[in-house]
């Protein structure tokens, strides 16, 4: 079960935050997704139409903090993720916002 949260937003809307796996297999560690949407079901939804199968939302333990908020807000698509920091601390030094389709992306076959 991934970690994550969500924050109501003053409009209805919600901002869900979860920690989960790295989708592809070139990488170590998990990545934290933020997602825009009208409400938690529609956000978990937007997940698994790009085929984040197995996506929950159990709880509120890791809501997505204000900054993060503010970043998923400002985005066209309102669907992004980073690097998931190891210690649990987000620091927001180490690494700009994606958009998911950087996430999601087939790495291309080298000949």
């Amino acid at each position: 079960m991934a970690a994550g949260g969500f924050c109501k937003l003053p409009n209805g809307t919600v901002v869900v935050a979860l920690n989960l796996p790295r989708p592809a297999a070139d990488g170590p560690g998990g990545v934290r997704v933020l997602v825009h949407a009208a409400n938690r079901a529609r956000a978990l939804t937007r997940l698994r139409n790009l085929g984040l199968r197995a996506v929950y939302l159990r709880g509120n333990a890791a809501p997505p903090t204000p900054d993060e908020i503010t970043a998923v807000l400002h985005h066209p698509d309102g669907l992004i993720w980073r690097t998931a920091p190891d210690n649990g601390v987000t620091d927001l030094t180490l690494e700009l916002w994606h958009p998911i389709r950087a996430l999601l992306r087939r790495p291309t076959a080298q000949a």
